[in-house]
């Protein structure tokens, strides 16, 4: 999508004019709209018109109090405007006409892959013009942050027949290519010889390997200097193993269990398009979990990357066991801070419903401070749990070091903890199953993958640095 600031309005399908208190449009209306617009000025209770006239698309909308109403009202322009509208010009001011544009920009997103009717279904739309003088680094931010954000969409959609452990490596591997970030991909042999127990126990079960993939973005001048290290679980499809999911439909979406690899993908992705100078380390664990084969079993006892063991109670609780190798493994880098996103727990969605995700670690408080803050200014918003040390108790096994599933209750934290004792760095911990995957339509965050955290993680990464 080309993001412009030309000032004309002329050569566009649709013209959206921001309405401030104190602002007037810059661009000359047919006589006719601009008496709707006197009208539409007048009437308090009034929001939002749309006005088809003559091949073209007036719409007014008034400011809105907050950032996130904003771009709602962007959701809403992308829902009047007809699919064959191929541009449209946004006269306002700066802040108020960017995040209208990213309102609107995230809900014309399509996953229209597998349809039949797809080049008839496919929006038009190309460019966004203002009239505001927007600085191009601010476009240039916004437009990185959409590719980033629909990239890790495209990844969460796809079905396991499309893309499995090696397909994701890959489609990492090429993305590196162009935005100039390494990416090494470790393969299952090379796993096994670092003896990766978690990741090899959980793809015994599969007939396609796991693939372990590094991805580092080190600038010149980072103002880090230690990296941060991004983990995502990277579960491209759960059927929970032997502990087969239980209940109807659970396994309709679990192609969406790799959405916290797309996401910390997705960050690196969008830094490095944005040139930030943020020293990043990406770790993405990779597998599907099924019961086939020598699936491995509850009671097996399995044997970590750091050595530690653990005893299977639960086949599906997998992703921890993938991400505690991948966890272990950071320390190579010796980090500033370690962050890991899952899908991991049912907990946290029944907890605090899709409309924000769970953190909880040990790291520094100012860390926690700017999520928050960067979770409210993106709304991708952040509730941060307890995060005590009597729930680890839960989590030792009579005859391991450790237990892969607790005593069943506070999951979300118990897995926490689980994770935390794999990690020697400050840590995070981010458990996305609530936004990741949305079954009905929410805004402009759409249905089905969501690429949630992209946005969020960029804002934290810009006030780091």
């Amino acid at each position: 999508m080309n993001l412009n600031t030309s000032g004309v309005f002329d050569r566009h399908e649709g013209l959206v004019v921001l309405v401030g208190k104190k602002t007037e449009p810059q661009t000359k209306l047919p006589k006719t709209v601009a008496e709707e617009l006197e009208l539409f000025q007048k009437n308090a209770d009034l929001q939002f018109l749309h006005l088809p006239l003559k091949g073209k698309h007036f719409v007014f909308i008034k400011d809105q109090a907050t950032d996130e109403k904003q771009r709602i009202m962007g959701h809403k322009l992308r829902g009047v405007l007809p699919k064959e509208v191929s541009s449209i010009f946004i006269d306002g001011g700066k802040s108020n006409s960017l995040l209208l544009a990213e309102g609107f920009a995230l809900s014309c997103y399509q996953f229209l892959k597998y349809r039949k009717e797809a080049a008839k279904e496919k929006f038009a739309l190309e460019t966004i013009d203002f009239s505001a003088k927007i600085p191009a680094s601010a476009m240039e931010e916004l437009s990185a942050t959409l590719k980033a954000v629909f990239w890790a969409r495209d990844l969460v959609n796809e079905p396991v027949s499309g893309l499995n452990a090696t397909q994701l490596a890959e489609a990492i591997e090429e993305k590196g290519k162009e935005a100039h970030f390494s990416v090494t991909i470790l393969e299952k042999s090379k796993i096994e010889a670092l003896k990766m127990g978690g990741l090899l126990a959980v793809n015994k079960g599969s007939i396609d390997p796991p693939t372990f993939t590094i991805i580092e973005y080190k600038p010149k001048k980072a103002s880090n200097k230690k990296p941060i290290v991004l983990v995502g679980k990277g579960i491209v499809y759960d059927t929970g193993g032997l502990s087969l999911k239980p209940t109807a439909g659970s396994m309709d979406s679990m192609k969406s269990d790799m959405a916290g690899a797309a996401m910390m993908a997705g960050t690196i992705y969008a830094a490095a398009m944005m040139e930030l100078p943020v020293h990043l380390v990406g770790l993405i664990p990779a597998t599907d979990n099924r019961p086939g084969l020598n699936a491995y079993t509850p009671g097996d006892i399995i044997t970590m990357y750091d050595g530690t063991t653990v005893e299977v109670l639960n086949t599906d609780a997998e992703g921890r066991m993938i991400l505690a190798d991948a966890l272990a493994y950071s320390e190579k880098y010796k980090p500033e801070l370690v962050i890991d996103a899952a899908t991991l727990t049912g907990a946290a969605a029944r907890a605090i419903g899709t409309r924000a995700a769970i953190m909880m670690g040990n790291a520094d408080r100012k860390y926690f401070d700017m999520l928050s803050e960067a979770g409210m200014e993106t709304y991708e918003r952040m509730v941060e749990f307890p995060f005590w040390d009597d729930y680890y108790d839960d989590m030792k096994s009579k005859i391991a070091d450790l237990n892969n599933v607790g005593n069943g209750y506070a999951g979300m934290i118990t897995a926490g903890k689980f994770l935390e004792h794999f990690v020697k760095a400050p840590y995070i911990h981010m458990d996305i199953a609530g936004p990741a995957f949305l079954d009905r339509p929410q805004d402009y965050r759409g249905v089905g993958g969501t690429g949630t955290g992209i946005r969020l993680l960029i804002n934290f990464l810009k006030r780091l640095a």
